[in-house]
């Protein structure tokens, strides 16, 4: 359920889209952003640091867009999102911290060396993710339509099949665990 909750911006931002036009469905996303930070403020009084970054990136550059008219920026703001990602787990590792780890290390025991080749793969994988979203774009001749679909489609497409390949990098480590007294 949590999955869908996350994902409550990208459906309405399809949807709108689909019924009216890039401009009304950059609107939708930013007032379910700011929808979606104020229902877990008003639950848990703590929002991430990530959802922030998030509301402020599209918050930008999907004011942009609706102030200048101009699409070009709503279709900037996943490379730039996924590109901030990739470059706070490269900081994270030149400053000695592992980002995954301190994700997911509540849930999984992982070598050393795993934690860094996950956090590595992370960070490769948006940075791939931005590169793709550029390509599609603007890069590939592609209408509007067509990014939209691969916002939504391609995008978490790539994430799922990413995020199963992890699941079976970990799952030797996750049998490991369950072993244990």
């Amino acid at each position: 359920m949590n999955f869908l909750f996350d994902l409550f911006p990208v459906i309405l931002f399809f949807a709108a889209f689909k019924l009216a036009d890039i401009y009304v469905a950059t609107a939708v996303t930013i007032a379910a952003t700011f929808v979606q930070i104020a229902w877990i403020w008003l639950r848990t009084r703590k929002v991430s640091g990530m959802l922030w970054t998030s509301f402020a990136i599209v918050t930008l550059f999907g004011g942009m867009t609706l102030f200048l008219r101009d699409e070009t920026f709503i279709k900037w703001k996943p490379t730039v999102l996924y590109w901030a990602l990739s470059s706070a787990f490269i900081i994270g590792r030149l400053c000695g911290k592992n980002l995954i780890r301190g994700l997911l290390g509540a849930q999984l025991t992982l070598p050393e060396a795993v934690w860094n080749r996950l956090n590595w793969a992370w960070t490769g994988f948006f940075a791939f993710m931005g590169l793709a979203n550029l390509a599609v774009a603007f890069f590939m001749g592609l209408s509007t339509a067509a990014w939209v679909n691969f916002k939504l489609f391609g995008s978490m497409g790539m994430t799922l099949a990413f995020v199963l390949a992890q699941g079976f990098m970990l799952a030797k480590y996750i049998e490991n665990d369950e072993k244990q007294p």
